[in-house]
């Protein structure tokens, strides 16, 4: 069956919204297609998804943090939620008592002149 790219873009946006998509693999479970027509197509790399998507992961950032804020739920399990959506960044900061090490390697290498031995007589 072949789809129409435009039409499975405005269905995906749809989708988004209403069920607060928050990752691509999500996403396609709601739609007519299978993975492999969504990856063919290039909808992963479509700006219009990928900031529907980001926009509900920025949402749901928020709530949970003013939620945390307001002492209203267990912060255990805001944490792990919080961990699942965030970036890199905010999992390091999250994951408090791993410490970053920070290597200053010299890269500059000496070359030392190789001079064979001279005999003495």
């Amino acid at each position: 069956m072949a789809y129409d790219k435009k039409e499975l873009e405005a269905e995906s946006v749809k989708v988004i919204r209403k069920n607060k998509i928050m990752f691509i693999e999500h996403l396609i479970a709601y739609l007519p297609c299978g993975k492999t027509t969504f990856y063919e197509l290039k909808l992963n790399e479509s700006d219009t998804i990928k900031k529907g998507i980001e926009k509900n992961r920025i949402n749901r950032k928020v709530t949970f943090l003013n939620n945390w804020s307001d002492d209203e739920a267990a912060p255990a399990l805001q944490i792990a939620a919080m961990k699942m959506i965030c970036t890199p960044e905010e999992a390091h900061r999250l994951n408090g008592s791993k410490q970053e090490i920070k290597h200053n390697v010299d890269t500059q290498s000496k070359l030392i002149e190789w001079k064979p031995a001279t005999e003495k007589e």
